[in-house]
Formats: structure tokens, sequence, C-alpha cells
């Protein structure tokens, strides 16, 4: 499986207010990423059990260049800015795919 590009982040908010405001800014990052990101076949974020201070993205895209378009985004680069006053601290892991299911067709 050579296409594929994905990421993993692990987000720590600093309190229920900064939750509930990071949850804003994620949703209006999501608008741009669906409205303009073909090469981003993923992008959920997700709450873990019993984390609610805990946010975790899976992102998936087409390949390294759709991540690289992605992160130039202005709806992209607003997040990144924005983010820091909300978060305690964050873990990034980089995904090559090198095997799995791929849907089509959405």
């Amino acid at each position: 499986m050579s296409e594929g590009f994905g990421l993993f982040v692990r987000f720590a908010l600093n309190d229920q207010e900064a939750a509930r405001a990071f949850d804003e800014l994620c949703a209006t990052t999501l608008e741009g990423i669906r409205r303009s990101e073909p090469g981003t076949l993923t992008y959920v974020v997700h709450v873990p059990e019993g984390e609610p201070l805990v946010r975790v993205f899976y992102e998936l895209y087409a390949d390294r260049a759709a991540f690289d378009a992605h992160e130039a985004q202005p709806h992209t680069q607003y997040f990144l800015a924005e983010r820091e006053q909300y978060l305690a601290g964050v873990e990034v892991t980089f995904l090559d795919a090198i095997s799995g299911k791929v849907a089509t067709g959405l």
C-alpha cells in the first residue's frame, strides 16, 4: 500500500472551558477541510472514553503532498495559531501506510 500518509494527534486540554472552545475551533476548521481539501481523505476528532479533557485526531491524506497542502490552508494556519491557548500538551505521531482497507466511493 504505497498511498496514504496519516497522523495520530493527542491533545490534552487545560480545562472544560478550553475543551468547549477547542471543539468550536475544530468545527470551524473542519468546514474549511470539507470545502477545499480533496486530498484529505479522513479527518476525525475523537474524545477518548473517560477522558473529557483529551481530543484525539485521526487524519489520513492521499499522500504527503496532500498533507503539505492541508498545512498550507488558511483555515489550518488559523487552527494551529489559535489552539495553543487551550492546550496543556500535544503528542503527534506520523503514520506511513503499509497495508489495510480503504473505503471507496465516499
